[in-house]
């Protein structure tokens, strides 16, 4: 059924009822009618954007992680925050009253192909703000090499390298996670909760793992033999009785999952190691899967954590499960969200997709002065409503706050400590607040 205006309900293109055709057929004074109508109409427009210029096209947003390498349960839970933060913002009428239009591109864990994606993103897809990357290796090309040159703001949800604060991005590249200067002395913590004093470490030997490497290092007071681990490598006989030739009663493992797997696997088949401390990248249960609950029970890791009794956290967990119906397994999710809310709610502040002004509103929507806003669809609504009325926000995240410093790092925040259960599930045992 055609509808009033003599198009297909629902079609994309259609001509308006105005248009040449039946204008010419009009007299003088008609047409004059209508010309009064439109005016009005463009002046009604333009008084609801109280004297503001509407940006010209709607806000796109990119999600840049790995999809086809790393973890299963950490891209599709990520890959699920950030479709379920695009989904609150449209669901609250968009941003400039537009619905958000999404990319995603796939890392797959190499920096090449990282850096290759985000140029897609931003020159093809015409991304104005990327959420990602999701590791260091990857996040310090493209923030240099790609999003600085290019004027494009970007949060990382999960790269926690320290080397990133000084990352020569212009000021374009933002973490929505501490870094690891603050896991690693919790990684120390929980080996010295768990009564040892001399252990091994095996860390991947990239940006991020020699960087928490470094950390737990900085912080631990015991004994240590550290060995490093090549991105992909798939034995490790060698290295793990390197790291405990000096008598190591644990293993500390900074590892990607894969290579995690193979390597608690050797440790335990080859009675090298039977207890082990994880760090972050393996707060997820496809390691206890793999391995095995019988083994694995017990062990403890260090990782993200939301605030205690954050009311944010809960609404943000409320709404994850009623769209996915349980809650998420993989790690840095809530951060995943908070980083695709935090670009939208800094362009509504800036009504404006250009990537200087995004950027410049970025330090603002989370700290005060403001009207105090939770994640979830009713949090988004009111902190578009409040920064479309020309008033001010602070986002509190689902992941925590987010104060940014100077270098685009988080001021504040926690690191969870966790431990693997019998039923091979995931145990939140305590947030440890940085700085302490």
């Amino acid at each position: 059924m055609r509808n009033a205006i003599g198009a297909d309900n629902g079609q994309a293109g259609v001509k308006p009822a105005f248009g040449r055709t039946r204008l010419d057929r009009r007299s003088p004074r008609a047409s004059a009618a209508v010309a009064r109508v439109l005016a009005l109409v463009f002046l009604v427009a333009s008084l609801s954007t109280c004297g503001e210029a509407v940006p010209a096209e709607p806000l796109k947003l990119g999600l840049l992680t790995y999809i086809s390498a790393g973890s299963p349960q950490n891209a599709q839970d990520r890959q699920r925050a950030f479709d379920l933060a695009v989904a609150h913002l449209n669901q609250a009428g968009g941003v400039f009253g537009r619905p958000v239009h999404a990319a995603v591109g796939d890392t797959a864990l190499d920096p090449d192909t990282a850096v290759a994606e985000a140029r897609r993103l931003i020159e093809d897809e015409g991304v104005h703000a990327l959420v990602g990357p999701s590791t260091s290796a990857n996040s310090l090309p493209v923030a240099e090499g790609v999003a600085g040159p290019a004027r494009v703001p970007l949060i990382s949800p999960s790269a926690t390298s320290p080397t990133l604060t000084d990352a020569e991005d212009d000021d374009f590249f933002f973490r929505a996670a501490l870094s690891d200067l603050a896991q690693g002395p919790v990684l120390a913590r929980i080996a010295r909760q768990r009564g040892f004093d001399n252990v091994g470490l095996i860390y991947r030997n990239d940006l991020w793992g020699q960087g928490l490497a470094s950390a737990f290092e900085g912080a631990w007071d015991g004994s240590v033999r550290s060995v490093a681990s090549e991105p992909g490598q798939t034995s490790f006989a060698e290295a793990l009785r390197e790291t405990a030739a000096g008598g190591a009663q644990a293993l500390i493992v900074i590892l990607f999952q894969a290579e995690a797997i193979a390597a608690v696997r050797a440790a335990l088949d080859g009675g090298v190691y039977d207890q082990f401390v994880l760090g972050d990248a393996l707060k997820n249960t496809e390691l206890i899967e793999a391995i095995g609950s019988d083994a694995l029970a017990g062990t403890h890791g260090a990782g993200t954590a939301a605030s205690p009794d954050s009311e944010s956290s809960s609404a943000w967990m409320a709404a994850w499960i009623d769209a996915y119906g349980e809650p998420p397994k993989g790690s840095y999710v809530r951060e995943v969200y908070d980083a695709t809310i935090a670009l939208a709610l800094a362009a509504q502040s800036a009504n404006s997709t250009d990537g200087v002004a995004i950027r410049d509103q970025l330090r603002s929507i989370g700290v005060a002065p403001g009207e105090s806003v939770v994640a979830g669809p009713e949090g988004v609504t009111e902190a578009l409503e409040t920064l479309a009325d020309g008033g001010e926000i602070i986002y509190q995240g689902a992941s925590g706050t987010l104060a940014w410093n100077a270098s685009g790092d988080l001021a504040q925040g926690h690191v969870g400590i966790w431990r693997f259960t019998a039923d091979g599930q995931i145990e939140d045992l305590e947030a440890v607040p940085y700085p302490s």
